[in-house]
């Protein structure tokens, strides 16, 4: 049997910009964050958002701690010699500001109840933290509608490495060609998922990749399986 004609038992969501709103309260929290450091101008979120993904990137290789990239992400962006306790202290007002502004996209929670209204299995394959993305899963509501949360500080890496996929379907009890991945970044979510053997659709909320040669939706509304 082909993977295409291979039934579908789950479908693994990614969490954050694909369940949970995590760039516009990233954004937020930063903003107002620096400016009581006398950080301002336009390009605030920006460079936050690109040190971010690259000191994120480094701890999925687990070439540095969870705690250490949080500490790069402050030191870079400040531009400042900081030891690590002066560094999680700054970077606790980004914290305390960033999870104050999580929200779930209006999509998210039907999609659930469409996924398990299907008889299939509802779960989310995250790169984070597995402590606060729980936290963010109670918070949201989203916890009750998902029967597995799977984190890569659980794992020896996040996505896109092969083993995140393998570990998930291994969880779920299913082949691989059996769970469809949905997320919004091409290559943790989908390219890593198809090189995996996971069938996977792109979540362009923001119309990014308009060109793209994978399987495409703009809201989860849009998603079929």
């Amino acid at each position: 049997m082909t993977r295409a004609e291979t039934p579908l038992r789950a479908i693994v969501f990614d969490l954050d910009d694909t369940l949970v709103d995590q760039v516009t309260a990233s954004g937020a929290a930063v903003v107002a964050w620096a400016a009581t450091l006398g950080v301002t101008g336009p390009d605030v979120p920006g460079r936050w958002a690109a040190l971010s993904e690259r000191h994120y990137a480094r701890y999925q290789l687990r070439e540095i701690t969870f705690s250490g990239q949080r500490r790069e992400r402050v030191r870079e962006f400040l531009g400042a010699e900081l030891s690590d306790a002066e560094a999680d202290g700054l970077f606790a007002g980004y914290l305390e500001r960033y999870e104050a502004g999580w929200t779930v996209f209006g999509d998210a929670i039907p999609a659930l109840r469409r996924v398990r209204a299907a008889g299939l299995t509802a779960a989310v394959l995250t790169n984070g933290d597995e402590g606060q993305q729980r936290r963010k899963l109670d918070r949201l509501g989203l916890a009750p509608e998902i029967d597995l949360m799977v984190a890569s500080s659980s794992l020896p890496a996040g996505k896109p490495d092969p083993r995140a996929y393998r570990h998930v379907v291994d969880l779920l009890g299913v082949a691989a060609g059996a769970a469809l991945m949905v997320g919004d970044s091409l290559v943790r979510d989908v390219r890593g998922a198809l090189a995996a053997g996971l069938p996977a659709v792109l979540l362009d909320r923001f119309d990014a990749h308009p060109t793209t040669d994978v399987r495409r939706i703009r809201t989860l509304d849009e998603l079929t399986f």
